[in-house]
């Protein structure tokens, strides 16, 4: 279940600046890029900005994507590189403490209890992984990327991206277990 790749026209005419069609474009993609760095970042307001940044880096640099290439790939590097800068000025920065209590909690209607909690200790363990386990695995879980576009997004291998896919799911089913 890959994503699409933006009709052909649509993206030459966003290539020469046109903005409707750009539009196109970021109507189509921009669930799947806000999702992926939401679990990325963990905050949904900084994934919006993010999201934001991302599409912004995408229309600046559209003029000089190459065809020769899949479209998706090239935007989840865009996208790759904006978050790893957001995640590296993150832990520059000082934290700021907050109390577990005063956060509003994930609510899902007419869900059984126990899978709500099986749901929140998946989502914990996939935000414990590492930034590389963690960027692989949703990429493919969330996202749907092929293995083969999530190494040209990444910039590794396809060995690479297997292995990381396999770790991550080994990871989090150990983590959920230990729960």
């Amino acid at each position: 279940m890959s994503l699409p790749q933006p009709d052909h026209g649509v993206l030459r005419k966003a290539q020469r600046g046109d903005e409707r069609a750009f539009s196109i474009i970021v109507r189509t993609y921009q669930i799947p890029v806000y999702n992926y760095v939401l679990r990325m970042v963990g905050d949904r307001a900084l994934a919006e900005d993010l999201t934001q940044e991302v599409f912004l880096r995408v229309f600046q640099g559209l003029p000089r994507f190459s065809l020769r290439s899949k479209f998706t790939t090239w935007m989840f590097q865009v996208t790759k590189n904006r978050v790893l800068d957001e995640l590296r000025a993150t832990e520059r920065r000082p934290r700021a403490v907050v109390n577990i209590d005063d956060i509003a909690p994930l609510e899902v209607v007419d869900a059984p209890f126990e899978r709500l909690e099986a749901i929140d200790a998946v989502w914990r363990a996939v935000e414990r992984l590492s930034v590389d386990l963690k960027m692989a695995l949703l990429l493919r879980d969330v996202v749907g990327l092929s293995y083969s576009e999530i190494a040209d997004s990444l910039e590794v291998t396809l060995a690479t991206v297997k292995w990381r896919i396999f770790k991550a799911r080994e990871e989090v089913q150990i983590a959920v277990a230990r729960e």
